[in-house]
């Protein structure tokens, strides 16, 4: 589909720049601001906006180890440290399946994604890396692989299995769960 040749040159020129932002992700980012009231984990907060609705954020391009994994609860408390009750700027352009928002929070200017993983205290989550720019991603491998190299956080003494991603945790404990399900025994059953 072609641009007809009396369209005007700027709206040409603007329809261009409005494609070039779709396909890098940024035309349909929304913005929201407001205080950290919550920090439930590593990787997930609730903020309270100007009109006093909370919005429950998950941190874009990371993954914190669970609350019941070892560190969990060090990663909850570094984050806290960095965003509890301070304003934030959260940008974000997706809801995951839980209705949370996902995005990138901003605190004093800085990323607190990618400080969360400077500090060692979560993964680059490479299975929704491609909903990254090119540069974020760079960025956010960067700063998880430092950190593995200076034994920073969760990498602190461990050894190269170890320590379990919380993808694959959430995974263990679900099959575990299900097995459990499938091998519970019969009620009232005798064996002869």
């Amino acid at each position: 589909m072609g641009v007809s040749p009396g369209f005007p040159p700027l709206c040409r020129a603007l329809g261009i720049a409005c494609l070039a932002l779709a396909s890098l992700g940024l035309a349909w980012a929304d913005e929201l601001q407001g205080r950290v009231v919550k920090v439930a984990d590593g990787d997930t907060i609730t903020v309270l906006d100007a009109q006093r609705q909370q919005h429950v954020i998950r941190l874009a391009g990371i993954d914190a180890p669970e609350k019941s994994q070892p560190y969990g609860q060090k990663s909850k408390a570094h984050l806290s440290q960095a965003v509890f009750g301070q304003t934030v700027t959260v940008t974000f352009d997706k809801r995951d399946r839980y209705g949370r928002i996902v995005g990138q929070v901003r605190v004093l200017g800085e990323d607190a994604n990618l400080r969360q993983l400077q500090a060692g205290w979560a993964w680059h989550y490479k299975q929704y890396q491609n909903e990254q720019t090119p540069d974020q991603r760079s960025v956010y491998d960067a700063a998880e692989r430092a950190a593995r190299e200076k034994r920073l956080g969760l990498w602190q003494g461990q050894g190269p299995a170890s320590p379990e991603p919380p993808w694959d945790y959430r995974a263990r404990l679900k099959s575990e769960r299900q097995s459990a399900q499938n091998h519970t025994p019969l009620s009232g059953s005798r064996l002869q």
